[in-house]
């Protein structure tokens, strides 16, 4: 397709041809690369903190020990991996869906696009004499007398007027047309490739945070949502790979409806759409590594971090703190952010982490801690063959 424009006075917009976009990788089609890609990047952020978890190489920056996981969470960890594989198939197939709905991609317009926005500031320059008139100021004057030594300037003040800006149409009429200057092009630019972009990457994540924060509340709030939720919570220690470990209504409700939406409404182009749910899929697995990394990239642009979503997921925090997974705005206006200091709380799980696992000698200076979780070698787990006290009989 090919198209040429020119209207009026203004500089003519270029021909332009359309043409499939080549893909990314020339081994993968960019249909499977977007459907894919988030969910390899999720495995591999997660196993990287895995293997920080296995070998303990950075037990100075862990928010909770290797005991308090393997003491207080409720769920195995291959119940974890197998729920978290379950719905990647569910984020697949409803990736597949969204993409077949996508017109393939396209390239070719760029420069007609940029084009088009330099139109629309000149455009906008009509306006000044206006603006400055109602200041008091005589644009036509003050244009005049700076034409000399400012030209551009005084084009712009004179609403966009620039007669000494022209180019040659063709090399076979040699016809002479307006042209924008070169700051017009530059500004166009910026508008087209960063400033657009930008808003549309902030457009998606606003409208996930207020789509995952009311539901992700509603849940807490109601009885029967928060039975699909509850699965969630079984990790009172998060960590990497269970970041997706939710009920399969849950997960299609909160983790993939969620960013579809988001990426329809900001009209994302696919490989924007491409970038935008790795980089999803990266901070939700960063935000439940267990790790505060002073050099972590991600912990460090917004509040909502690996350490303000763990307070969340503490039995005296879980009311507390919804917001995910870029922004705490939802949290800061409605009142649900944590207020207070947690380093008691968390030194006290710590130390009775700590203390269960520290097996205790018997008369016979053998320790009550046996495999397979027999105590003084008793078996289901029974202690001295006697049961243990309920928690409402101890009160």
């Amino acid at each position: 397709m090919a198209n040429y424009t020119i209207t009026s006075d203004l500089p003519p917009l270029p021909a332009y041809e359309l043409r499939p976009m080549p893909n990314v990788l020339p081994f993968i089609s960019d249909f499977w690369l977007s459907i894919l890609s988030p969910h390899i990047a999720y495995w591999l952020v997660a196993l990287f903190f895995h293997a920080l978890d296995v070998y303990d190489l950075l037990p100075q920056y862990r928010l909770h020990t290797p005991e308090e996981i393997s003491q207080r969470n409720l769920a195995s960890r291959y119940e974890v991996a197998r729920d978290v594989v379950f719905e990647q198939c569910l984020q697949v197939g409803m990736s597949t869906v969204l993409s077949l709905t996508e017109p393939g991609q396209m390239t070719g317009m760029e420069d007609y696009d940029v084009d088009v926005w330099a139109t629309r500031i000149r455009l906008a320059q009509r306006a000044l004499p206006a603006v400055l008139g109602v200041m008091g100021l005589n644009a036509t004057a003050i244009s005049k007398n700076m034409a000399a030594s400012h030209p551009l300037l005084a084009g712009a003040l004179a609403g966009g007027h620039y007669p000494f800006l022209t180019t040659q149409l063709d090399a076979v009429t040699g016809a002479k047309v307006p042209a924008f200057a070169t700051w017009e092009l530059n500004l166009a630019k910026v508008i087209y490739w960063f400033i657009i972009p930008a808003f549309q990457f902030w457009l998606a994540a606003f409208v996930l945070d207020a789509w995952q924060y009311f539901w992700h509340r509603a849940m807490h709030v109601n009885k029967w949502m928060y039975q699909f939720h509850a699965r969630h919570h079984r990790l009172y220690v998060p960590y990497a790979y269970g970041a997706l470990y939710n009920h399969p209504v849950e997960g299609f409700i909160l983790d993939t409806l969620g960013p579809a939406i988001s990426y329809k409404v900001s009209f994302m182009t696919p490989r924007m759409g491409m970038v935008y749910f790795v980089g999803s899929m990266i901070k939700t697995v960063d935000d439940h590594c267990g790790y505060a990394l002073p050099w972590d990239p991600l912990q460090h642009l917004t509040s909502n971090n690996a350490a303000y979503h763990d307070i969340h997921h503490q039995s005296w925090g879980i009311k507390t703190n919804f917001s995910q997974p870029f922004f705490t705005i939802w949290d800061r206006l409605l009142g649900t952010m944590w207020k207070g200091d947690t380093a008691l709380k968390y030194e006290r799980t710590r130390a009775a982490a700590a203390k269960k696992s520290v097996p205790i000698a018997n008369g016979n200076g053998k320790t009550n801690g046996s495999p397979k979780g027999k105590a003084n070698g008793t078996p289901n787990g029974k202690a001295n063959g006697k049961p243990r006290q309920s928690s409402k009989a101890r009160r």
